[in-house]
């Protein structure tokens, strides 16, 4: 078995070209003989499997969390002296409770988080807990030496944590299967949670970000993300030669990151990108 290392993929700012770069240095690595395995944990959005011309067909896990069920029998909607109990409303720090003037509580489920305050506090045990499934996971073999492991949301989510470490987990127990040597994380956009999860653990973090004022900001933002996490920061700096990259340059500086690669606008990669053929390019 090879030493495995993982390597995140990420980016504060969407639209970056995060998910193009992933694909990249997926290329970059299988030309050198590497095995690779890419996760997509971007749930709510998984794109890697459209620029790889791939199908989602038949999830390999699913992911399922708790939410609260009401049983109506048991719950006191207004107390003997007239007030309305209402204890899991207030308490409910998602606010994915909704109780309308002497009708029984409902539950949002794409505002709950499962957190299970509600079903513990309630003193008539009226709330018991059901399993919902939030996510699914599917795989797809690309070559001999590439595999996609994709996690995705379904329907709305209000924590995405649970389906980020699940596809985290089956992704790195298939690279341990087939001997990969890298696993590279894609993941979402922003600062959240399911952001946190994807990071957490990995070897060394890429920070894509592009030359324009709300890519630099957002770089800065990532990098301090990965600093709290100790992850090792790298930058790189898609479609440099369309705008102005002293701003990331001068943050690279302030943060003492390097910036990896510097990669221009191609029509060659545009094209496989609309194309659904990313797999063929290789341009790092």
């Amino acid at each position: 078995m090879t030493n495995l290392k993982t390597i995140a993929i990420t980016g504060g700012k969407g639209g970056v070209g995060k998910s193009t770069i992933a694909i990249l240095l997926a290329n970059k690595l299988r030309a050198e003989g590497k095995r690779v395995v890419l996760a997509d944990c971007d749930i709510e959005c998984p794109n890697d499997y459209l620029l790889l011309g791939q199908k989602l067909t038949k999830s390999i896990d699913k992911v399922k969390a708790q939410f609260p069920k009401l049983i109506k029998e048991k719950c006191r909607t207004r107390l003997p002296d007239g007030q309305e109990c209402g204890l899991c409303v207030d308490k409910c720090r998602s606010k994915a409770i909704f109780q309308a003037p002497g009708q029984y509580p409902i539950f949002l489920a794409e505002l709950c988080s499962g957190c299970g305050l509600c079903w513990h506090l309630c003193p008539y045990q009226a709330i018991e807990v059901e399993k919902k499934t939030i996510g699914e996971v599917f795989q797809n073999k690309i070559a001999d030496n590439f595999y996609l492991v994709t996690g995705r949301s379904v329907g709305v989510v209000e924590e995405s944590g649970p389906i980020v470490s699940q596809t985290k987990r089956i992704s790195q127990e298939l690279a341990q299967k087939i001997g990969a040597d890298y696993l590279l994380v894609d993941t979402a956009v922003g600062l959240h949670c399911g952001v946190i999860r994807a990071l957490i653990g990995v070897d060394l973090a890429y920070a894509v970000t592009e030359p324009t004022p709300l890519g630099a900001h957002d770089l800065k933002l990532i990098l301090e993300l990965l600093s709290l996490l100790k992850v090792k920061p790298k930058i790189i700096l898609n479609q440099a030669d369309l705008g102005v990259k002293e701003p990331v340059a001068k943050i690279a500086q302030n943060q003492k990151v390097s910036i990896e690669h510097e990669l221009p606008y191609s029509k060659e990669l545009a094209r496989a990108y609309s194309q659904g053929e990313l797999a063929k390019v290789n341009i790092f």
